[in-house]
């Protein structure tokens, strides 16, 4: 293996990685705050892409009924919930959340989808119609059954995932799509060495929103609030802070996250309906990696996940997914070990 060739794999590596990074940061923020392995935001991840596609195409994208039709579905089970719990001055502020926002960028799509507009408008109505997935699906799906055991969410989200796919079939069809590159060009590397601009701009929004994303977490009230409810549910609600209000918070950040990730895959990778179902799956490794609780170590998993990936594609692709989801193996390992330690001495400090 030359040098050239080994630069070019740490370069794509990277910027797979960048991507893993975003979908694990959100997969970390899910659970810490709700208890629930999000496996759908790959899924959100895949329908942003060929939201976008379908606008640069000048086609209606599936994604806008889609999102009406789980608006309207989520605000008829809230406002039925209230009701049943004497709560009726809730329910204007429950239409105005669960259908009034989501339809905004609903309308915005039909008005701009048979229109040539800038690339920029495109770009910020699909992650508007993106960015209420995460909070409807949890309201229809996830949130009555907020109080279950772990495995019985993570069971229902593997459900969802299904279902979400099956309707991503039905609302974008079948075909692969590849959206426009954000940066055209190429940017020359050492040894005469080109990579896609496109790659180069996966990798400074990952590190750009990595940034945001601390300083969300350490400087905001929101922030603040978040982690308070992914340390103890209990103190946080007895601070005044609502689960509800920081799952619907966490599922948001997620959606966001997933809609970046779509947009960047998009113009280098070819993406189906059920495109998401893999990226989420490799995210998910780099989560565990930092045991879904760890940005930091989340962040480096997820990095080393995609150079793992990289160098796996390039000398051995039939084993590529192998190789990369027997990563997880010794992780799992170590980290029941760590727990039994852990478990054993906080029994002898009780005794």
């Amino acid at each position: 293996m030359t040098w050239d060739i080994m630069l070019i794999l740490l370069v794509d590596g990277l910027s797979t990685g960048a991507i893993y990074l975003l979908a694990g940061l959100g997969f970390v923020l899910v659970f810490s705050v709700t208890r629930v392995i999000f496996i759908p935001s790959g899924d959100i991840a895949a329908f942003a892409a060929l939201t976008l596609a379908a606008f640069q195409s000048r086609m209606i994208p599936g994604s806008i009924w889609l999102v009406a039709g789980m608006a309207v579905l989520a605000c008829l089970a809230e406002c039925t919930t209230l009701l049943r719990n004497g709560a009726a001055r809730q329910v204007p502020r429950a239409i105005f959340f669960y259908a009034v926002l989501p339809l905004i960028p609903c309308g915005v799509g039909l008005a701009i989808a048979s229109h040539d507009v800038p690339e920029a408008l495109r770009i910020a109505t699909t992650i508007g119609l993106i960015l209420p997935m995460g909070v409807l699906i949890d309201r229809l799906t996830l949130r009555p059954l907020a109080d279950a055991s772990t495995l019985i969410l993570f069971i229902v989200a593997i459900a969802v995932h299904f279902l979400i796919a099956g309707i991503g079939l039905i609302a974008f069809g079948p075909e692969g799509v590849r959206t426009t590159p954000i940066l055209d060009g190429m940017v020359p590397l050492p040894g005469d060495i080109l990579i896609p601009a496109q790659q180069v701009l996966m990798m400074v929004v990952a590190l750009l929103l990595s940034l945001v994303f601390y300083l969300f977490f350490g400087r905001s009230i929101t922030g603040k609030a978040l982690r308070a409810t992914a340390s103890n549910r209990v103190g946080a609600r007895l601070m005044g802070i609502r689960p509800e209000r920081a799952a619907a918070a966490a599922y948001l950040i997620a959606s966001a996250l997933a809609a970046v990730v779509g947009i960047l895959i998009a113009p280098i990778t070819t993406m189906y309906y059920d495109s998401g179902f893999m990226i989420g799956l490799k995210a998910s490794v780099g989560a565990i990696i930092g045991g879904m609780a760890s940005y930091p170590i989340t962040a480096i998993g997820s990095v080393f996940i995609g150079i793992l990936e990289s160098w796996a594609s390039f000398v051995a692709s039939d084993y590529k997914e192998i190789i990369i989801f027997s990563v997880v193996i010794p992780v799992l390992i170590w980290r029941s070990f760590a727990v039994h330690r852990d478990s054993d001495e906080e029994i002898e400090e009780l005794a």
